[in-house]
């Protein structure tokens, strides 16, 4: 098999370091992806070459071989066991001879043939296991409003022409992401598909105030209601609530409705808590007599 130079396939130098060959390949992985390129058997077989180069030169063990052995990099361990057995036999044949014509050993230039005969000429794509070459992974970000999320339910997308049908589990969170696997991109020789990654994006436009599974509603109570108590109701997301005020009920009170929450992702019956802040408002716009009953209290 002829010697293919894996830094000149990335453009790069043989003093590169890491990090530029990890930017060589990046862009060249792009430049090349065959969804970028469909049916360019050309820009496959550059992709190829350009995978192959990396799975060597992005390996420091695998690059120290190469650098030193070529072609023949992945079977380094067999040749030094061979070389230091011939290094043996040698020594072992001057102790009793007094030395043999030739060096005995192997140069850079015997490399190809003690492969091909130790491996009966097989190239080394095909002694090597295939490389695999996984479909690219695709991005997507999915917005939606908080009460789109409190049930579970089903979403159409629409994905590099194709459509997708989404089951989105209740209770999902603002940048969470979740895996479909097998809907990226198309892997090449019936290689495994990459796989679409969904960002959810959830804005609120409600009255309530979400932290992870719970919610907090600040709820407006009168004074007159606060001071003699009485009965209001109020709205969830799980319907309607009716909420008993005990008289003289403090600006600021706090009050939780258990199980009044947001519901837990992928634990299907169980919520959150709702907690409701009562703030009170001061009367406005009073009447002269309103006034003077207000005085009379102030009296007592």
């Amino acid at each position: 098999m002829a010697f293919i130079d894996y830094y000149k396939i990335l453009g790069v130098d043989k003093t590169a370091t890491d990090k530029e060959i990890k930017k060589a390949y990046r862009k060249l992985a792009r430049k090349y992806h065959p969804d970028l390129n469909p049916d360019n058997k050309v820009a496959e077989k550059k992709f190829k070459e350009i995978n192959e180069a990396n799975e060597v030169l992005s390996n420091s063990e695998n690059r120290k071989k190469y650098d030193k052995y070529g072609k023949d990099w992945k079977h380094s361990e067999e040749f030094e066991k061979a070389r230091q057995q011939q290094q043996y036999q040698r020594s072992s044949y001057q102790g009793s001879s007094g030395g043999f014509g030739g060096s005995g050993g192997f140069s850079d230039s015997d490399y190809s043939d003690f492969f091909e005969s130790m491996f009966g000429g097989a190239s080394s794509s095909a002694r090597s296991r295939s490389v695999k070459y996984r479909g690219q992974d695709f991005n997507a970000e999915l917005h939606l409003d908080l009460k789109d999320v409190y049930t579970t339910h089903k979403q159409t997308l629409t994905v590099n022409g194709k459509k997708i049908r989404l089951t989105i589990p209740a209770g999902v969170k603002n940048g969470q992401v979740i895996k479909i696997k097998g809907h990226g991109g198309k892997g090449i020789n019936g290689d495994p598909n990459g796989d679409l990654h969904i960002k959810f994006s959830i804005s609120n436009h409600t009255q309530f105030k979400r932290d992870k599974d719970n919610l907090y509603l600040n709820v407006d109570l009168d004074l007159y209601k606060a001071v003699l108590g009485g009965d209001i109701t109020i709205d969830t997301f799980d319907g309607k609530v009716k909420l008993k005020i005990k008289p003289e009920t403090q600006n600021g009170t706090k009050v939780k409705l258990k199980g009044k929450g947001f519901p837990v992702y992928k634990k299907e019956g169980q919520f959150g808590d709702l907690y409701i802040t009562y703030q009170i408002k001061i009367p406005t716009n009073l009447t002269d007599k309103e006034k003077e009953l207000f005085r009379e209290l102030a009296k007592l």
